[in-house]
């Protein structure tokens, strides 16, 4: 059997089973993802076995000790993996959930209600613990999935998958429902971006390269997740304190995340007070500072800024940083090199605050508040499947509701139009 036969066989199935599981009540959802949970920690020894196998390979293909380290699973991660499963398991169902409706003047009622999108698929880099993550999302919103990780973690991934189907069939949800795409290779990638009419939605978790591939290549409908190149903007009636406070949680409390500070704006009437305390402890928390003139101006230690810079997603412990003339200017700053994921301002001005939140254009803005918080847990939704960065269907983080559409329904007593 062909590459192309062994997608189309296994993106049937999934088709075939979001029909059986998309009118599925709460309970047998729930309960099936508590299967997955304990069979997910009853097998662990199968899962850190394969998990071995592809951290080996790994190593011996010269990867980066801290990529490994988000490729390796051990029976602390797993159980880990297998709690977030049952959290999911606990959270409201959207499916039903009744977003408006009304009796119209003819008597018609009528109901908007979420329904689930049908067959998901999936296309991330690295982490397996995503293959669990997105499964348990995609099931209790009712839809069924098709992943497709790295091949790095290929030996992983497939292990995963297989128990899990082992735990759903013995339930009510469908074991088709989770698929693993079958092949390593590009084509077997390309053949999930193309397959229109056999997958309803694509979502893609990883870097920009691999996002900008999904969104350019698939004839399947993209929701963008992740880029994110977020600001700080300090504003001129800034609280240094919070200021400083604010800066260093979104930039160094955890760099390599999407939600993490890559560049900070500071307006030119507070960056001589502001900016020398600002280098020096940035430096202390390691990190390095790209500047433009004007920065370095208050810093021996900072890097020249080129323009790259200000479009850089470092994820790293360096951040790029600029003066200001004004909030028009930061903001115009921000929409020009920003990816539109969150941007934050740091203000005692009720004033500036506002008309900031009302001229950026990006998914979260935060005032007086990190960065960092633009996540589904943080936010109270339990779980998401990634941060969205577009505008259409889904912004921002994307918890359960999320994976839904919608569906109207319209109930009358032998209505006829005339």
């Amino acid at each position: 059997m062909s590459e192309v036969e062994d997608f189309l066989k296994v993106a049937r199935a999934a088709k075939d089973a979001a029909t059986v599981l998309a009118p599925l009540p709460r309970a047998p959802k729930d309960l099936a993802l508590r299967a997955v949970a304990d069979a997910l920690v009853a097998r662990s020894a199968e899962i850190v076995e394969a998990n071995a196998a592809d951290v080996e390979k790994a190593r011996a293909g010269g990867v980066s000790e801290a990529m490994i380290d988000r490729l390796r699973l051990d029976t602390g991660r797993i159980e880990k993996i297998a709690a977030a499963v049952r959290e999911v398991a606990e959270l409201p169902d959207p499916v039903g959930e009744v977003v408006r409706g009304s009796t119209l003047p003819n008597g018609l009622e009528l109901r908007q209600v979420r329904v689930p999108l049908g067959v998901i698929g999936i296309i991330y880099e690295g982490r397996p613990n995503v293959t669990v993550d997105a499964a348990a999302l995609c099931l209790k919103s009712g839809n069924a999935v098709l992943l497709r990780g790295s091949s790095s973690a290929y030996s992983s991934n497939t292990v995963l998958v297989r128990i899990m189907q082992d735990a759903l069939a013995a339930t009510e949800v469908p074991a088709a429902a989770v698929q693993l795409v079958p092949g390593q290779t590009r084509e077997s990638a390309k053949q999930l971006m193309r397959a229109r009419g056999l997958v309803d939605v694509l979502i893609p978790r990883g870097g920009a390269s691999l996002i900008n591939s999904v969104v350019e290549e698939s004839t399947v409908p993209v929701i963008e997740t992740g880029v994110g190149n977020c600001h700080v903007y300090v504003d001129a009636d800034a609280d240094i304190e919070t200021a400083l406070s604010i800066l260093i949680n979104a930039k160094a409390q955890r760099p390599s995340v999407c939600n993490a500070a890559e560049t900070l704006l500071v307006h030119a009437d507070i960056a001589g007070e502001f900016l020398p305390r600002a280098l020096t402890a940035l430096k202390d928390a390691g990190v390095t500072v790209h500047g433009d003139e004007r920065v370095r101006a208050h810093g021996a230690d900072v890097v020249a800024a080129t323009e790259e810079d200000f479009f850089a997603e470092y994820l790293s412990l360096d951040i790029a940083a600029a003066v200001v003339d004004s909030l028009d200017d930061a903001v115009r700053h921000i929409r020009t090199y920003g990816s539109g994921h969150t941007d934050a301002i740091v203000t005692r001005s009720q004033r500036a605050a506002r008309r900031f939140v009302a001229t950026v254009d990006s998914a979260a803005v935060a005032v007086n508040a990190s960065t960092r918080f633009t996540d589904g847990g943080e936010f109270g939704f339990g779980a998401e499947i990634g941060i969205s960065t577009q505008k259409l269907h889904a912004r921002g983080p994307m918890g359960l509701p999320e994976l839904t559409s919608t569906k109207w329904i319209y109930t009358g007593d032998g209505h006829v139009r005339g």
